[in-house]
């Protein structure tokens, strides 16, 4: 069993979409999956709710009243999946450690914005103190370029901005409208248009994630 975590101190980075199409790419490979949705605004879970797709039989609601209801949370499902993938809130930041100090692995989006940038070093900290707590090489830490408007200047730059702060930076994720179509119909993008390009992005994260919590 393993769990992940993407987090993000700054709204609009793509937190939610990443969860819940890692979340189908994972349940396509068959592997059992539980999302938990811990950000107050529960856009995963308004998305779930919009059809019948696979989200609809994984998102949960976690309250964030305390620190500690994630973590107990997790307790009480993590026998339940081999994965668990938690979304948090950008405006709660001890969510976002708590979420940090359970997780194997924490992804931290950021789209080519330096308002972003500077939002993800926020996150990295957050991320790097949990380790430190645990005293611990886990949780492992890994970038996600989000949003990219490919072919760009700015989208070219963000895997080199992302490389300077010193992690791993994984397959980038594109601004693409089918995105926003799938969300709408409550389907993942693999659902929703499975020979997409979107869809080929995700899949290729989730391989990548997979390569990193298999070891």
């Amino acid at each position: 069993m393993a769990i992940i975590a993407v987090l993000g101190r700054k709204g609009g980075i793509g937190k939610s979409t990443i969860v819940g199409n890692l979340a189908g790419e994972f349940a396509a490979m068959g592997r059992s999956v539980i999302v938990l949705d811990a950000d107050p605004q529960h856009s995963l879970a308004a998305w779930a709710s919009q059809g019948e797709g696979m989200l609809s039989r994984t998102v949960e609601k976690v309250k964030t009243d305390t620190a500690e209801a994630l973590e107990a949370k997790v307790r009480k499902v993590q026998k339940s999946a081999d994965l668990i993938l938690i979304d948090t809130p950008p405006g709660i930041p001890e969510v976002g450690y708590q979420a940090a100090l359970v997780a194997d692995l924490v992804l931290l989006p950021c789209g080519p914005s330096p308002l972003e940038l500077f939002a993800l070093k926020e996150a990295l900290a957050q991320a790097l103190k949990a380790r430190a707590e645990r005293r611990s090489k886990k949780p492992r830490i890994r970038f996600v370029p989000s949003r990219v408007l490919m072919g760009t200047n700015l989208g070219r730059g963000l895997t080199t901005a992302l490389e300077a702060m010193g992690k791993k930076v994984l397959p980038a994720i594109g601004q693409r409208i089918v995105v926003a179509e799938a969300v709408a119909n409550g389907l993942t993008v693999g659902e929703y248009a499975p020979n997409s390009v979107a869809h080929e992005e995700f899949a290729a994260l989730a391989k990548a994630v997979d390569e990193i919590v298999g070891r």
